[in-house]
């Protein structure tokens, strides 16, 4: 059998060598021999392992996606993500670290977010404190915003 795993960034596995393949879905485990009949599944975050032709084990986790089964010869796998390993061993650390850098990334676009955030509220009070801030009013014209007016803004001139 021939196997591809595709992410939307690359191709992370594509053999043509395959003796077996197990994988998991909601419903638990399963196994795919060569002429299994057409196939279609959603995954679950799992590690899906083969055999090839010689008898090594290969394996690979995915972050969900869907398994597909075509003319019992070829299986494809598309999912947001997957990290290849042969040992389960090797396959623990890549995950770890995959997992610890995805981590690090969010907590640093947060930051990020946050200071970008805190520094338009800043801008925006500067901004309004000089007096020359304008706002839209529901019709769409433009009305300036006086710190002073306690009824509705006055139309500019």
């Amino acid at each position: 059998m021939r196997l591809q795993v595709i992410t939307p960034l690359e191709i992370a596995v594509e053999v043509d060598d395959v003796a077996s393949l197990r994988a998991e879905d909601s419903t638990g485990a399963f196994g795919i021999l060569p002429h299994h009949a057409d196939f279609v599944t959603n995954l679950a975050v799992s590690v899906v392992t083969w055999l090839d032709e010689t008898g090594a084990e290969h394996r690979i986790a995915v972050r969900g996606g869907v398994l597909r089964v075509e003319h019992g010869e070829l299986v494809q796998i598309a999912t947001r993500q997957a990290i290849g390993g042969d040992t389960l061993e090797a396959l623990g650390t890549a995950v770890l670290q995959k997992l610890r850098e995805e981590a690090e990334a969010e907590v640093e676009s947060r930051v990020s977010t946050t200071r970008m955030y805190v520094g338009l509220i800043r801008q925006m009070e500067r901004y309004l404190e000089t007096g020359r801030g304008f706002v839209l009013q529901a019709g769409g014209s433009m009305a300036r915003l006086t710190a002073e007016a306690d009824g509705p803004p006055e139309p500019p001139q």
